[in-house]
């Protein structure tokens, strides 16, 4: 009993000042330490709910600025127009063979009464998409062909990384060149460069001028198009689509014939006022409206769907910092539980201290720095896991994801304020204990 005496009166503390402070801190770690296994178990709660906090945010933050980069390729200030084809649109060419022709989708007509009714338009550029496989000697890829004009590369935002874009001279001309995204030049080319070599479509040979910086995998599932998202697209000039395809492109299929006249696949139309473009969408579709009976045609309007994928985000990080917040109040709830049984098992303890005059406030102040440790502690652990898990999923998944610098500020202040409020309650409870009987506990 002396010896007990003497070892607590050693840490008994008078008053609160730093020296009293850091006392009561060696104190908590030293109760820490005495009790390592459970402390590390009771902190693990606060780590995985740090950590997660973290990640999820990385992840999610990755992942929304991915969706929001390829709607940014398309334009912010542009609207683009889509072909549909639209169920039981065929028309016959011969009622006594199992031959049609399919008439749909954009024309000219319709890029004119665009330009020449709807004021603010800027350019209207026009593309027409060919799937075809695309050769190298004997390696071969599935391409979407797109053929269209000069000012379809600055419109959509794509920069070439090597070579050139085709200009009006190679349109002009008619020229067999393309330019080739960066996915498929390194599976038609892998060990050597592309460019100023021949690639074959068909019976057709095309010379590479340029090469595209990738792009990733497109965004038809972005802007909700029925289309399929092609991973390797290659660009030709419009005119040299024409002289080489022509305006009908045939298939046949075990011994019928179908074919589609489509003159334009895309059009993208560009507005000169960005405070203008939904305004400018809602005349375009009332001008397509009039002059297509049946709507063989899709709007897309990419500011809406930057707005729309912000919105998401915003609701998906809610999503995550509760899920998250979840996992920090479990931690929370483990820290308390604790703390509690701790209590129990030190009431002899809290009662020399009161019995060698001890206040309330000490010994509230004692338990709530060993939360608070505990929870800190924790926290520190947590985001060194929360800054490390987002970088092996990156590697691993090949995921892009963004660590903002105030993820983990926030996860750790949380981590400590949820030590501080879970352990006020045993704090309070364990302050309020009779002296008197806490002597006589065994």
């Amino acid at each position: 009993m002396k010896a007990e005496l003497k070892h607590w009166t050693k840490h008994l503390p008078v008053e609160l000042n730093p020296t009293h402070l850091m006392r009561l801190f060696r104190l908590g770690l030293r109760s820490i330490w005495m009790h390592r296994l459970r402390s590390v178990l009771t902190m693990l709660g606060i780590v995985f709910g740090v950590c997660s906090v973290i990640a999820m945010l990385a992840i999610g933050e990755g992942a929304s600025f991915e969706a929001q980069e390829q709607i940014k390729n398309l334009g912010s200030q542009n609207i683009i127009l889509r072909s549909v084809k639209p169920p039981e649109e065929q028309r016959v060419m011969d009622k006594g063979s199992q031959s049609f022709v399919m008439q749909y989708g954009l024309t000219e007509k319709d890029i004119k009464r665009i330009t020449l009714t709807i004021p603010g338009i800027e350019s209207a550029i026009p593309a027409r998409m060919l799937r075809d496989y695309v050769w190298n000697i004997s390696r071969r890829v599935d391409t979407e062909i797109v053929a269209t004009v000069t000012e379809y590369a600055v419109m959509r935002n794509l920069r070439v990384a090597k070579g050139r874009f085709f200009s009006d001279l190679d349109s002009q001309q008619k020229a067999s060149v393309c330019v080739l995204g960066a996915e498929m030049a390194g599976a038609l080319f892998p060990l050597d460069s592309p460019l100023g070599r021949d690639v074959r479509v068909g019976g057709i040979y095309y010379r590479v001028i340029g090469i595209l910086e990738p792009q990733g995998k497109g965004v038809a599932e972005i802007t909700g198009s029925a289309a399929e998202t092609y991973l390797h697209r290659m660009f030709i000039p419009l005119e040299t689509a024409r002289l080489r395809y022509g305006e009908i492109v045939s298939k046949q299929r075990q011994g019928s014939y179908e074919a589609e006249k489509v003159q334009f696949h895309e059009v993208t139309v560009k507005v000169a006022n960005g405070q203008e473009v939904v305004a400018t969408s809602e005349a375009i579709n009332e001008v397509m409206s009039r002059n297509h009976e049946k709507k063989d045609y899709q709007l897309v309007v990419p500011l809406e769907l930057l707005q729309r994928a912000e919105r998401t985000k915003y609701i998906f990080n809610i999503v995550l910092g509760s899920i998250a917040a979840i996992s920090l109040l479990v931690g929370g709830i483990g820290i308390m539980n604790i703390m509690l049984a701790s209590i129990t098992e030190r009431t002899l303890e809290i009662g020399i201290r009161r019995a060698l005059g001890a206040k309330r406030q000490d010994i509230v102040w004692q338990f709530l720095i060993e939360t608070t440790l505990l929870s800190a502690s924790g926290g520190m652990v947590g985001v060194v896991l929360g800054l490390l898990i987002p970088l092996v999923v990156t590697q691993l998944a090949g995921m892009k994801t963004i660590i903002t610098f105030w993820s983990p500020i926030l996860a750790f202040t949380i981590s400590a304020l949820v030590g501080i409020g879970f352990g006020l309650y045993p704090a309070i409870r364990a302050a309020k204990m009779d002296p008197v009987e806490a002597l006589r506990h065994q």
